[in-house]
């Protein structure tokens, strides 16, 4: 077995000694989409630092702890904040904990996250639905030997965001009155916020949001067989859409002000895909 298999191991087997259930949802809470973790019953808590070869989460607004418990009767594995590749991590450790959770059982997987609005008709405060992305960074957490026990060498991204799990998105929001965005997420390595030249590229490209997260995480998902579903709030408009500055501030108070109706699309979202 290769070192790296032998990490993702021991990785699942020191949370599997602590947690009890066994879950098949997994969800990735991005910067301020922590209000979902208000509902979890009987939780058990794991911070990243104590599981056997993952790295830390230094951003504002993750919390960078795993966490095991029941949302409305249904068993869920939550990550509370990620780790960045703009933090200074390889991209095979920001995307372990996708390999963790496919060890541990998970199927489905929901990914949010914050973005910079780059459509025109976008406003902070929707929740977009992605339907594809655009990787920007120049790199892909797959480069180098291919564990094929984990996944082929060449794995389909036509897909990559699950048309059935997107559709279940669409009804809840329809059937809650939420306006749901549907559109390309780009990413861009970070920290620093994009330039208006850079965003006016995105736009050509076809991108409706900008982000620094996210596309790693379902390259390497998909890679597992996981099936996939991603959410961007639009927590500002992308720069040169405005003339202010951008803030991660910004991001976090867009955040606070659609933790009601999140909260309510997230819970169902929980139990119609569990």
């Amino acid at each position: 077995m290769s070192e790296y298999l032998q990490k993702i191991d021991r990785a699942a087997a020191y949370i599997r000694e602590r947690v009890s259930i066994s879950p098949k949802l997994g969800l990735v809470l991005g910067s301020g989409w922590n209000m979902i973790l208000e509902d979890i019953k009987d939780a058990v808590r794991i911070p990243y630092g104590e599981v056997p070869g993952m790295a830390k989460s230094t951003v504002p607004g993750h919390a960078g702890e795993w966490v095991f418990g029941n949302i409305g009767g249904h068993e869920v594995c939550v990550m509370s904040g990620r780790v960045h590749y703009y933090e200074g991590h390889s991209l095979k450790d920001v995307t372990l904990p996708m390999r963790i959770m496919k060890a541990l059982g998970i199927e489905k997987l929901v990914l949010t996250n914050a973005a910079g609005a780059v459509n025109k008709d976008f406003k902070p405060g929707d929740m977009m639905l992605i339907t594809d992305h655009i990787n920007m960074t120049a790199s892909n957490p797959l480069i180098g030997a291919n564990e094929d026990a984990l996944g082929t060498r060449f794995p389909d991204m036509t897909k990559a965001y699950d048309p059935e799990m997107r559709e279940v998105a669409k009804s809840i929001a329809q059937a809650q009155g939420l306006t749901l965005r549907e559109g390309v997420y780009m990413w861009l390595t970070g920290p620093s916020f994009e330039t208006p030249a850079e965003i006016r590229m995105a736009r050509i490209l076809g991108a409706d949001a900008v982000g620094m997260s996210t596309v790693p995480e379902v390259i390497v998902a998909r890679h597992g067989g996981m099936r996939v579903l991603a959410l961007s709030c639009m927590t500002n408009m992308a720069a040169g859409v405005l003339d202010q500055p951008l803030s991660h501030q910004e991001v976090l108070d867009t955040m606070r002000s659609v933790q009601v109706p999140y909260r309510a699309f997230i819970e169902r979202l929980i139990e119609l895909l569990s």
